[in-house]
């Protein structure tokens, strides 16, 4: 059995993460200061004898006594409306929480992965991505402390095992959606989704041509599992996300139509530096994970419209300003 610690294992990911791997026979400790987590997101983990639970935040010292073999670092707000409320603490919870993650993996001789981000390519002018692409990032704009924080983690990451042959793994998350999250957090789908089971108007933030592509957390996680069972050898980064592309108007009239809502397609002036193109060149997770996304985005949007239904049964929930994400 192994003894597994995953940073942000409250978050929507996170969450997902740790119950994948309590499935699969491990022993995982959650580290989680609830900035943008939720209790509710792991409660029914909290009474498995292999489950532990640590409110910490990422940006201070945690010191473990018991062995780890691998860790997930995950903590980090990822929605440009939380990372943007704090842009001092985002930057800080990259670097500061990073440099304290590894310095746990340094100690325990522990194989260690960063959820890095598609984030880091910026406005790309290169399409799709490859892993090699630089990116096209503004350094003082609104979404740069979210940007180049991971940027500068990637950084320390490497340099940790280049100096002190930490055992990394580096994976760049494209847009991933899934049921677990928030519904106020401003994302794309989510905002899509409870506008149209409201019937209210959907805004889309510019013409609707910009491109994204969306990836269910199914797959997501299947993902990062395969990434940290590699080769130690190889560190990445590597791309995970769905390679099928979709315009934002693409986006809002499919979940209309699946949710059969009346609600009407309206138009807002689009964020600064908000990415035109997003699409994952997967060729390196094709070649070395063997992985490649399952599920279609109408069998995902299908499974998030019955999350959201259910939640707003209990509730009426405001979507969020969009950023396209």
């Amino acid at each position: 059995m192994k003894r597994i610690l995953v940073t942000g294992g409250a978050g929507f990911i996170g969450s997902h993460l740790c119950e994948k791997l309590i499935r699969e026979g491990n022993k995982v400790t959650c580290l989680d200061n609830f900035l943008t987590g939720r209790k509710e997101n792991i409660h029914h983990l909290i009474e498995n004898k292999h489950f532990e639970m640590v409110e910490h935040d990422v940006m201070h010292p945690y010191f473990f006594i018991d062995p780890v073999d691998e860790i997930y670092h995950l903590a980090c707000p990822a929605s440009p409306i939380h990372y943007q409320r704090d842009p001092i603490k985002t930057m800080k919870i990259s670097v500061l929480g990073s440099y304290n993650v590894l310095g746990i993996a340094k100690k325990h001789g522990a194989k260690i992965l960063l959820a890095s981000t598609s984030e880091i390519y910026g406005d790309p002018l290169v399409h799709p991505q490859p892993e090699q692409y630089w990116g096209n990032v503004n350094t003082i704009g609104p979404r740069s402390c979210y940007d180049e924080g991971k940027r500068c983690a990637e950084t320390l990451f490497m340099d940790y095992h280049r100096q002190e042959n930490v055992r990394i793994k580096i994976v760049r998350i494209f847009n991933t959606y899934g049921p677990g999250m928030l519904p106020d957090d401003g994302r794309v789908i989510s905002n899509f989704i409870l506008q149209a089971l409201q019937h209210q108007d959907i805004t889309i933030y510019g013409d609707g041509s910009q491109t994204r592509s969306f990836q269910y957390i199914d797959d997501l996680i299947e993902g990062l599992l395969k990434m940290m069972h590699t080769d130690e050898r190889f560190t990445g980064p590597v791309n995970i996300g769905n390679p099928r592309e979709f315009t934002i108007k693409e986006l809002a009239e499919r979940i209309v139509v699946l949710s059969g809502s009346s609600s009407k397609l309206v138009y807002k002036p689009l964020p600064v530096d908000d990415p035109k193109q997003r699409q994952p060149d997967i060729t390196l997770a094709h070649e070395m994970l063997d992985w490649k996304p399952k599920i279609s985005l109408d069998e995902g949007l299908t499974r998030m419209i019955g999350f959201f239904r259910g939640k707003l049964q209990h509730n009426p929930i405001e979507a969020k300003v969009d950023i396209s994400c």
